[in-house]
């Protein structure tokens, strides 16, 4: 297992935002404001910018606890540090749910983009997506990483990707596409009525976009690795917000002018490639493909490093006596928790088998949600070396509490058997030790 202390305080503030891009980028961008929109409609951009002001909170309250505790682990290490190992056990295993949940819809993302740009029939989605989880499981146990020049790189192609996925959308969109994203035909060039206001369908689809942006996690924990860290990792936390805030929104608009929020949505439920499908009405012919192929180059990447997290979450909670301890274990080199990495890939694989982005994706917003809730409440406990104000937490804490309330009933029954599965697993794995 690689040790914290022995990285080198290498990164700046280019470095860690590309690093952030590269972790946010991808299915939020490819597939969840796609689902969002389908809930939301017209209203989506407002939805994405309150997902990404909670984000910013709790992200500001992950930079505060990085500063002070930087650990592995992440609000797992934090919740049993400042709270009580109950509390990290909580934030764990939801960390486990939601981001496999996460990484069954990048699974099922990169497959069906694949689909789409082959011309392959839609049945073949499914096994795609397992292969796709079984080949990435494979690397990730064979010590595969990616680097940050391979991480930019990546990043580059899925900015070139979105950019010119805009940029032909443009003229689709400003040609009368207003009709359409108000979900209403407009006869004889009357202008289209307002849609309805509806707070429950904006907060579940703030609550979906909100996934779309933790992957600021990642940037939140480079306290070890960056040269300023009390400096440059709020900066970076703030940077890689707004630029995918702007990222988001120029999509959302592009994508709701052109053919509406409720076509948007519906190109989730068959491919879960819907941003190619919105590409086919630009009458561009190579659009579909550019972005189909930067969609499959942001989510294997995505998938990749989910994978290697979520790895070393279940090894952590194993090593401290939270979960099997057989998941504790390293392969010969040392390097590598070779249970844990074949357990998370039989999870994701299993999730993706279900075949339906909305529901994995509907699992990770209340899973994701009650996380960064502890993550919010650990950082209220820091004392000394604070300098993101108690207020931001506060307010991170009741705007994940508050989306939390408008997920679907059945999603949250879904979550709540899961959690309560895990706190059997942990007394079974503690009553063994």
């Amino acid at each position: 297992m690689h040790r914290m202390a022995t990285l080198r305080r290498e990164l700046g503030l280019v470095g860690a935002v590309g690093l952030g891009l590269g972790s946010i980028l991808g299915t939020g961008v490819f597939v969840a404001i796609a689902i969002a929109a389908g809930v939301a409609g017209p209203w989506l951009p407002l939805a994405i910018a309150i997902a990404a002001f909670v984000a910013a909170c709790n992200g500001l309250s992950s930079a505060q606890l990085a500063a002070v505790h930087p650990v592995a682990g992440g609000t797992y290490a934090y919740g049993r540090r400042f709270l009580t190992p109950a509390v990290g056990f909580f934030a764990g295993w939801t960390f486990l749910a939601a981001k496999s949940a996460s990484a069954a819809t990048a699974a099922l993302g990169v497959a069906g983009y694949l689909v789409l740009m082959a011309g392959w029939p839609e049945p073949v989605r499914v096994p795609l997506a397992i292969g796709a989880v079984a080949a990435l499981t494979v690397l990730v146990q064979a010590g595969l990483r990616r680097s940050n020049v391979v991480n930019l790189v990546l990043v580059g192609i899925t900015l070139l990707a979105l950019a010119t996925f805009v940029l032909a959308g443009l003229p689709t969109a400003l040609a009368g596409g207003a009709g359409e994203a108000a979900g209403a035909a407009v006869p004889d060039g009357a202008t289209a009525p307002a849609a309805p206001f509806d707070l429950s369908a904006l907060a579940f689809a703030a609550a979906l976009s909100f996934v779309a942006f933790t992957g600021y996690g990642r940037v939140a924990t480079l306290g070890e690795e960056v040269r300023d860290p009390r400096r440059i990792v709020p900066l970076a936390v703030i940077v890689t917000l707004i630029t995918t805030l702007v990222v988001y929104l120029a999509v959302a608009w592009v994508g709701l002018a052109a053919v509406g929020g409720e076509a948007m949505g519906a190109a989730t439920a068959g491919a879960a490639a819907p941003l190619t499908v919105v590409a086919l009405a630009f009458e561009v012919p190579f659009v579909p493909a550019v972005v189909a192929f930067g969609a499959i180059t942001a989510m294997a990447g995505v998938l990749l490093n989910l994978i290697l997290g979520l790895s070393r979450v279940a090894f952590a909670m194993a090593r401290d006596g939270e979960a099997p301890a057989a998941l504790a274990r390293l392969d010969a080199t040392g390097s590598t928790p070779t249970a844990a990495v074949w357990a998370i890939g039989l999870a994701v694989a299993a999730l993706a088998a279900t075949g339906d982005v909305r529901a994995t994706w509907s699992f990770s917003a209340v899973t994701v949600l009650l996380y960064y809730a502890v993550t919010n409440v650990a950082a209220l406990r820091v004392r000394e070396g604070r300098f993101v104000p108690k207020a931001v937490s506060w307010t991170g804490l009741a705007s994940c509490l508050a989306l939390s309330v408008f997920v679907p009933p059945l999603t949250w029954a879904a979550a709540a058997a899961l959690i309560a599965a895990g706190f059997l697993l942990r007394w079974w794995a503690r009553d063994r030790t």
